[in-house]
C-alpha cells in the first residue's frame, strides 16, 4: 500500500509508515501545502494513493463524486500524539488493507473504526 499524508499528519507517522516498509508521501515534502482538498484526492488517485487526513471535508468530496478511488482515512482521535495515531493506523491496515486497495474512506477513532466500500 502507498500512502499520501495530508498537513494534519505528523511527519513522525510518515516515518513510522516509512520504517513499516509502506511507500509513505507527505505534502510538505512535496511542497504542495496548500493544495486543494480535490486536488489532493486526484494527485492520491494518479498515484495510487491512500490519503491519510485529519479532515472531514474528503468523506464529504468523495461522495459528491462517487469515485471509486482514492481510499482515504480520516482521523477523529483524542489523542493525536503521533506515536498513538501510528498505533491506530497500524492496527486498521492489519485489518481491512483488502478495503483499501479496493476503494474505501474508513473514519478511525480511540477505540473502533468504521469502513465504507466505495463509492458512498
Amino acid at each position: 500500500m502507498k500512502f499520501l499524508a495530508d498537513m494534519g499528519v505528523s511527519p513522525l507517522t510518515v516515518q513510522l509508515l516509512r520504517q513499516q516498509g509502506y511507500d509513505t508521501v507527505h505534502l510538505y515534502e512535496q511542497g504542495l501545502e496548500r493544495l486543494l482538498d480535490a486536488l489532493i484526492l486526484e494527485k492520491a488517485r494518479q498515484e495510487e494513493r491512500i490519503v491519510l487526513t485529519f479532515d472531514l471535508d474528503f468523506g464529504d468530496l468523495l461522495a459528491a463524486s462517487s469515485a471509486l478511488l482514492p481510499s482515504v482515512i480520516i482521523f477523529r482521535l483524542k489523542n493525536t500524539n503521533p506515536a498513538s495515531v501510528g498505533a491506530r493506523l497500524l492496527a486498521v491496515l492489519a485489518e481491512s488493507g483488502e478495503d483499501l486497495e479496493a476503494g474505501a474512506i474508513i473514519t478511525v477513532d480511540d477505540t473502533r473504526y468504521r469502513l465504507r466500500r466505495l463509492p458512498i
